[in-house]
């Protein structure tokens, strides 16, 4: 992909912008990396973390939790804002709200600090992560360059998870767990530095602000993840965990409703009469949620079953690691030759048979075989979904609605949602267990929390077979939904 320019090339007037294609795809990946490591940089720095501040097992929850909650709830607002504010200026914005926060993150003083810095990284994400999408779709006609700029954007966000991991443990054993954050200073300002050079504004449009769905996706998810955690501490039955569950459920409602009424939404309801792009969706945040799991659990298992330090620990997703790498490189490549249908089952499916594996493991188990082989299982399977989900996600819908940021709010809501779930689920079959034995009451939750991040990804396998195969041979023959 070249450099190109907006204009024909005879007759270019001087007001016209030149628009750096290789340079603001650069930026958009290195930009979209850096937000999607700090969604798993800090796993294996957990134990430490639960240490030095103080977190219980189920409070230690929200160090992650805060920052996707907030980074999925205001997504829709973050892009509905760049259309009306300019991309541009929102964009750097964002950067700059990032990178403080990462600071305030790797100084924190008091677990309640750390938390309240973690909800700010989440406002930084959300401005950023729908505004790079949009910048993709603006700046990458629909078409070839277009599929193989977003393969690359989908196979940053596989990457940068599994690569968080190995960052993060290196960083924890090495320096100190805040030393993950404070590497986003440096590469937020250079990202600063390169948007003010060379990203070009994209012609706003007029409209409003649609707060009501903005503040009750964020407070719904919010009070559903409280109650589920509530859960494991205070049971099922109590007021705390139902009313929250109620108020939860109550505006989720109210904001389906909102969406369908206002004239500018920022969830609009018509982006799932398309069964291919709504069971993409419904995947996405099924699969983040098992992922989100996978990464929470496994870091903990390494170091405190397995006796591992942090560097052991993050070098221990390695082999996830280079094969996720390895594989989203070669997807682009088998789109070309198999329908992309086939391919995201098959990673799916892949990664079911890796989950189901390693939730099998026990602190008797070698690594090889434990954990390694289904982590070989697992960074194939990501590697395969991922561009699929993205580019079904994408197809069909103009650039204003791709800047709507749907997807990657199922991507961070399932996260939050889906660990707070299988959290509960994890202590919950731990405290049945019972016993005096710490390590053999981790590996419990261990194993039940990963049994339910299999069980996740064999509903997205469903998903798969019975929402976006029928969906892509309508849409095929043209009779699915359009946006």
């Amino acid at each position: 992909m070249t450099d190109l320019e907006d204009a024909p090339r005879t007759g270019t007037t001087p007001t016209t912008p030149v628009v750096h294609r290789t340079a603001i795809l650069a930026i958009i990946l290195v930009t979209y990396f850096m937000i999607i490591l700090d969604n798993s940089i800090i796993f294996t720095g957990l134990p430490s973390i639960q240490a030095t501040m103080d977190f219980s097992p189920t409070g230690l929850t929200w160090v992650q939790d805060a920052y996707t909650l907030v980074f999925g709830g205001l997504l829709l607002l973050g892009a509905r804002a760049g259309d009306i504010v300019g991309r541009r200026r929102l964009f750097i914005i964002g950067l700059v709200v990032f990178s403080v926060a990462s600071l305030l993150v790797g100084a924190a003083p008091s677990g309640d600090v750390m938390v309240a810095a973690r909800a700010l990284q989440g406002v930084g994400a959300a401005i950023l992560a729908p505004l790079s999408l949009s910048l993709l779709t603006a700046t990458f006609p629909e078409g070839r360059e277009r599929s193989r700029a977003v393969a690359l954007y989908a196979a940053v966000a596989g990457i940068g998870a599994s690569a968080g991991m190995v960052v993060g443990g290196v960083l924890a054993d090495l320096i100190s767990w805040r030393a993950g954050f404070f590497l986003n200073l440096p590469i937020g300002a250079v990202m600063i530095v390169l948007a003010v050079r060379y990203l070009v504004e994209l012609p706003r449009a007029r409209g409003r602000f649609d707060v009501v769905g903005a503040v009750t996706a964020t407070l719904g998810v919010g009070a559903l993840i409280f109650g589920i955690i509530s859960s494991s501490e205070v049971g099922w039955a109590s007021p705390r965990t139902l009313v929250s569950l109620a108020v939860g459920v109550l505006l989720l409602v109210a904001l389906v409703v909102n969406e369908g009424r206002v004239e500018q939404p920022i969830m609009p309801l018509r982006l799932f009469a398309s069964r291919a792009r709504s069971g993409a969706y419904a995947i996405r945040f099924l699969y983040l949620g098992a992922m989100m799991g996978f990464f929470f659990f496994t870091t903990q298992f390494l170091q405190e079953v397995f006796g591992w330090s942090p560097l052991q620990a993050g070098l221990g997703f390695l082999p996830m690691t280079i094969v996720n790498f390895a594989v989203a490189l070669s997807v682009p490549r088998l789109l070309d030759r198999l329908p992309s249908v086939v391919v995201l089952g098959a990673g799916v499916a892949v990664t079911f048979a890796g989950m189901l594996w390693l939730s099998r493991v026990d602190q008797g188990d070698s690594f090889v075989t434990g954990v390694a082989l289904p982590m070989v299982l697992i960074g194939l399977g990501q590697g395969l979904a991922f561009a699929p989900l993205t580019s079904y996600a994408l197809v069909g819908i103009s650039g204003a609605d791709a800047a709507s940021g749907l997807l990657n709010t199922f991507h961070q809501l399932g996260s939050s949602l889906g660990l707070a779930v299988l959290v509960a689920v994890g202590t919950s079959a731990a405290a049945a267990a019972g016993g005096a034995d710490p390590v053999g009451v981790l590996s419990r939750r261990v194993e039940v929390a990963l049994t339910g991040s299999s069980v996740m990804i064999a509903i997205a396998f469903l998903v798969v077979v019975l929402v976006v195969l029928p969906g892509d041979l309508a849409q095929r023959r043209g009779h699915d939904g359009r946006a």
